[in-house]
């Protein structure tokens, strides 16, 4: 076998995430402005044979997983052709994709049949004033009638990302964990990170996740589940529910020593890190005909030199100039 992607910290890489767009269909209030950002043109974006290529490289050095994101994914043409592809492909194990869910019911099925394998939706509000509030749209019929037509179709988990804003969560954590208990969809709510476009967040603004967790407790009886290598969520089984609960929290309780995460941005840029201040060029390569073994030696340069944590809590962080759209979540 070849040899396995490895960190200058002794990590191992098996988690790759490949942004497709940097577009979205919303204009979340932490992530971008009313009017949006300049979106890269169609030529500047990775193409589908160059996305199934590098995949094809990067699964024999020991990827396993792939989560296609965006922006928002399911604005490009294509995905379940794309998907496809992946899976009988390149021989990555598991295709997971992250959606807004706006675009969900009429492309849930074709999803599903092509080989996604896990579900991951964005929704930081149930309620629809507060929903349009944070994103400037009219939209949360959609992303409940995508989830819905998502649930009759996957066998798989679909989880649902809530990132957790002052005195905004607070009032609907209830509310979520109850569409936990009626659903078994696993709702995971997301410390607010210092990646939004303004470059205004601050610390005022997030909800640590043990302030979260202290809330659900004094309604519901929770049981801690173990957390598995990597992973990036602290997960709770709502005693007597389908649903389960989890805690990703970046901020106050970094998970950063068994990170095996990197990140392909949509315009073809390697990063080791979701707070990297570098990124490693691979598109260039992919266009001007370097060799399989070029690309795969850049990779490795460049996952040896990964980052051994990121440094919101220390003096002199760097917030990077990217937002979260424009890198992928």
């Amino acid at each position: 076998m070849t040899d396995q992607l490895r960190d200058g910290h002794g990590r191992s890489l098996h988690d790759l995430r490949v942004s497709i767009t940097d577009r979205c269909n919303l204009r979340c209030r932490y992530c971008m402005p009313a009017e949006g950002l300049p979106w890269l043109s169609r030529t500047d974006q990775l193409t589908y044979a160059e996305i199934v290529r590098l995949v094809s490289l990067l699964t024999p050095l020991g990827v396993r997983s792939l989560r296609l994101t965006g922006g928002e994914p399911l604005l490009r043409k294509g995905v379940p052709d794309l998907v496809r592809e992946l899976k009988t492909g390149t021989g990555v194990g598991e295709v997971s994709i992250t959606t807004n869910g706006t675009l969900l019911r009429r492309q849930a099925a074709a999803l599903v049949d092509a080989g996604v394998d896990r579900f991951n939706v964005s929704l930081d509000s149930l309620d629809p004033t507060r929903f349009s509030t944070l994103t400037r749209r009219n939209a949360l019929h959609h992303v409940r009638d995508g989830l819905v037509a998502l649930a009759q179709v996957t066998p798989g988990p679909i989880k649902i990302n809530v990132v957790a804003l002052r005195d905004i969560t607070e009032h609907e954590i209830f509310d979520f964990v109850e569409l936990a208990k009626d659903t078994g969809f696993e709702i995971r709510f997301i410390e607010f990170m210092p990646l939004d476009a303004d470059h205004s967040w601050s610390r005022s603004q997030f909800v640590p996740g043990h302030e979260l967790l202290s809330i659900v407790r004094t309604r519901y009886e929770l049981v801690e589940e173990q957390r598995p290598a990597s992973a990036t969520a602290r997960t709770f089984r709502v005693v007597g529910a389908q649903g389960k609960i989890g805690l990703i929290e970046p901020v106050s309780r970094p998970f950063c020593s068994d990170c095996d995460r990197i990140r392909i941005t949509s315009d073809g840029k390697l990063r080791t890190c979701l707070f990297s201040l570098t990124e490693t060029d691979l598109r260039t390569p992919l266009r001007d005909g370097s060799s399989d073994e070029d690309i795969v030696e850049l990779v490795r340069a460049a996952v040896w030199r990964k980052e051994l944590k990121h440094r919101i809590n220390e003096p002199g962080f760097i917030q990077p100039p990217r937002t979260m759209s424009a890198i992928g979540g």
